[in-house]
Parts: structure tokens; sequence; C-alpha cells
């Protein structure tokens, strides 16, 4: 069970560079990508997943998973659907020739960074 586990961290982390790296890529001339909200779209349903599945495991006797902390994986939730639904707004925009404000391309790598942070660094 822990090869899924860790299949679904690696996609997970995919997800979050779909979103960053282009963000960084285009800091000059930023706007929002398609892969971004592809990204954002599979951090969504993978930390879903990761959820259930870290609930799973640390109930298990011989698993060393720790239990999962509700509070941070809610905040997480959140900004992570705000950064879904500024990509899919972004990206909307994108094709329809519009152009996208450099606030909403810098909101939707900012807070994905910033969900980055909270996983690595909040205890």
């Amino acid at each position: 069970m822990t090869v899924v586990l860790s299949i679904f961290v690696f996609l997970h982390i995919v997800g979050a560079a779909m979103i960053v790296g282009p963000w960084i890529a285009n800091m000059k001339k930023p706007t929002v990508g398609a892969r971004q909200f592809d990204g954002a779209m599979t951090q969504l349903v993978t930390g879903i997943i990761l959820v259930g599945l870290i609930t799973v495991l640390s109930k298990q006797a011989d698993s060393n998973v720790a239990s999962p902390d509700y509070v941070k994986l809610t905040v997480k939730f959140i900004i992570a659907v705000v950064v879904g639904a500024l990509a899919f707004v972004g990206n909307r925009r994108r094709k329809a020739g519009d152009p996208v404000a450099p606030g909403l391309a810098h909101a939707v790598g900012g807070l994905a960074l910033l969900n980055i942070a909270i996983a690595t660094i909040w205890p």
C-alpha cells in the first residue's frame, strides 16, 4: 500500500510542477497556460486521494504513516480550490484571445508555491 501512496505523492508533485514551472518560465510576460489548469486539477484529485490513503494507512498497526493533520489539509485544500478556479478563469481568457491580467497569473503561481511551502514547512 505504501507503493500506491508513493505513486500518488509523485503525481501530486508533478501537478505542482505543472503549475509553478510555467509561472516561473513566464515571469516576465505572465499568463496562465493550459498545463497550469491541468496541474491544478491533478493536485486536487491526487490530494484528495492522498488524504484517504494517509487516513487508512495511519490506522494500520504496522504502518509508520502518521495521522493526518486535518487543519493543515483543509488549508491546503482551500488554497488548491482557489488555484484551480483562478487557473480555469485565466485559461479561459487566454483561449478566448483576451489578455490575462498579470495579477491573475501571479496569483495562480504564487498560491501554488504557497501550498508547496505549507506542505513542506508546516510540521
